[in-house]
């Protein structure tokens, strides 16, 4: 019967403190603490029943049977090496699909697009817009935005962006008929609501105005639902800002009331843990937390 192989660790351990002919420099290349490539290496000589190292003037030497082992083991740590980088380069190309809500692909992600394509044309971008699954990521997708409150099993997850909630609606409604100038006049028009009624109930809480009634108005599964209807002015909603950023700035909405709502959820980007730093995994992943980092300054910026 075959012995059975030494612990992979243990051989990481003693390949980099036999290159280096220090624990301390193998404990900084591995991440690890110097006692523990200390134990890693005990451990690989008893394993092996054979003495690796030796201490002479303070130096660490290897012994001979310790000089033939890593003669023949340095070489496959190098194979290993070649074989992982050729890996991440063809994981660098080719085409990644990305899912996340439809409101955030037309709101966000597509507005920006272009910026990766450029950055990275060897990368072909699949959008899946579909509602958000109740678990991990399926089997067909390699990234994707969630929205919550980032504590889901399986999967590594950043915050984008904190998500503040701005009352809005069309232009016209602000000289219209009914002419919308005071919090006390949102009584007098319909109010559009995003998935349920708990962020407008939590709105006139803070802004501590009574007497409208937030118990009426279409509520809509999307977010870019409610704000095409605001857009058409059938009422006045309370969306994402980073949502309705684009509208906004277009003219399409307004924003009527300076008070905001910090959500406390937000959008998150999430993939698998062991593929963050996975080729073009991880320069979608890089490329929109960097997308998101730059437009946050640039908005700090404009309002200092």
């Amino acid at each position: 019967m075959a012995s059975r192989l030494p612990p992979l660790n243990a051989l990481r351990a003693f390949e980099a403190s036999a290159r280096q002919l220090s624990f301390t420099k193998a404990a900084e290349e591995l991440f690890v603490t110097q006692a523990a490539i200390s134990h890693q290496i005990k451990s690989l000589e008893e394993h092996l029943g054979l003495k690796l190292f030796m201490r002479k003037n303070r130096a660490l030497l290897l012994t001979e049977e310790g000089q033939s082992y890593y003669l023949d083991i340095k070489d496959i740590f190098t194979a290993l090496h070649e074989a992982t980088e050729k890996l991440l380069a063809r994981g660098a190309k080719g085409a990644i699909t990305v899912s996340m809500q439809p409101s955030f692909a037309i709101q966000w992600l597509v507005p920006r697009l272009n910026a990766f394509n450029q950055l990275h044309p060897e990368i072909d971008v699949r959008i899946k817009a579909v509602d958000q699954p109740d678990n991990s990521l399926t089997e067909d997708v390699d990234i994707a935005i969630y929205y919550g409150r980032g504590r889901w099993p399986d999967v590594h997850a950043e915050k984008l962006h904190t998500e503040y909630l701005v009352p809005v609606c069309s232009p016209m409604l602000l000289q219209g008929k009914k002419p919308l100038k005071t919090i006390e006049d949102l009584a007098k028009h319909t109010l559009l609501h995003d998935t349920s009624r708990r962020d407008w109930k939590r709105w006139f809480k803070e802004v501590g105005v009574k007497g409208t009634n937030v118990n009426h108005g279409a509520i809509f599964s999307h977010s870019s639902m409610v704000l095409q209807a605001a857009i058409y002015g059938q009422g006045v909603a309370l969306v994402n800002s980073v949502l309705a950023k684009p509208d906004i700035d277009a003219g399409r909405l307004v924003c009527p009331f300076e008070h905001v709502l910090i959500s406390k959820s937000s959008f998150y980007i999430v993939c698998r843990p062991h593929q963050i730093e996975l080729g073009k995994i991880a320069s979608f992943r890089r490329w929109v937390l960097d997308t998101v980092s730059a437009e946050e300054e640039l908005s700090i910026d404009m309002n200092a």
